[in-house]
């Protein structure tokens, strides 16, 4: 999702039974080389190697936790060295402080898109795998379309 417009960029879905982080390593394919990619989001299932490589290549900075239990890595590629020091930033400053530092926050953002993505019906009508893509690209572009004509202002009324 790009953050400064709320669009939707890059889409993959998965059956149910299979993990997410899988695929993010194909995600940053979905967005033309010549757009620059500054930051990759994601929640601690993605401390993976693939999913650190695979954004250090678009040239971005991955934002994402360290599990609990996290260790360090062996520092042989970019992606550990990238890794290690976000390890030791939160155990040098805490997790709390290390999330409002690097705008961890925008990943809640993120998962009320994907809540109003999914209020487009929990379900995929379509039975074909092509179509379902389709179904799903639909819905994305609709969803574009409404934060491009504008969000509603709320305003408090005594």
């Amino acid at each position: 999702m790009d953050t400064a417009t709320s669009d939707i960029r890059a889409v993959e879905f998965t059956p149910s039974r299979d993990g997410d982080s899988p695929v993010l390593p194909d995600l940053p394919g979905q967005i033309p080389v010549d757009e620059n990619i500054s930051t990759v989001t994601a929640d601690g299932a993605y401390d993976t190697k693939r999913c650190h490589t695979a954004i250090l290549a678009r040239d971005a900075v991955p934002i994402i936790p360290i599990r609990k239990n996290g260790r360090s890595w062996k520092e042989d590629c970019p992606a550990a060295i990238a890794r290690n020091e976000t390890l030791r930033a939160t155990r040098y400053y805490g997790r709390a402080f290390w999330k409002r530092w690097t705008g961890y926050h925008a990943r809640s953002r993120i998962e009320a898109k994907m809540r109003c993505l999914k209020s487009f019906g929990e379900r995929i009508a379509a039975r074909d795998p092509d179509r379902q893509t389709a179904e799903i690209h639909i819905r994305i572009a609709l969803m574009n379309r409404f934060n491009a004509l504008g969000t509603a202002e709320i305003v408090h009324v005594a």
